[in-house]
């Protein structure tokens, strides 16, 4: 099962775990956020990421999704793309993460290239000439 692993401003990381737990009821296995703070030092950030990957790698790879390109968190990512089993994804969303969270079980690849459709086909305009169903 690939690995997911959340590198974001904090609170975000920990909301989107908290709204995935709510989603499938539980927290999925394999799944961790590390929330960055204010000032906090980018090797603390890299070296928290590589134990977590540790944690996380089954053999099947892990999948990091930041919040933003070019943040910080983001940016902390340059040494764990290097990584065979890693890959990165910046721009979270929870259509995002629940594509994720749902492929798990195949490979790392489809993975990324299935949250990347979530988060593609998950933001769309919302108007009058569309019917909300509640």
């Amino acid at each position: 099962m690939v690995g997911l692993l959340l590198l974001t401003h904090a609170p975000l990381g920990q909301a989107f775990v908290a709204a995935a737990t709510h989603v499938f009821r539980t927290k999925p296995e394999r799944f961790e956020a590390i929330d960055m703070v204010a000032d906090q030092n980018p090797a603390e950030i890299q070296h928290l990421a590589d134990l977590a990957i540790a944690r996380l790698n089954d053999g099947s790879g892990v999948l990091v999704i930041t919040d933003i390109m070019g943040g910080t968190p983001s940016n902390c990512t340059g040494p764990l793309c290097a990584l065979p089993d890693v890959q990165v994804i910046a721009g979270i969303s929870l259509p995002m993460l629940l594509r994720a969270i749902t492929y798990r079980e195949d490979t790392l690849d489809v993975v990324v290239e299935m949250a990347l459709a979530g988060g593609h086909n998950g933001a769309v305009r919302v108007d009058n000439r569309i019917r909300l169903s509640s």
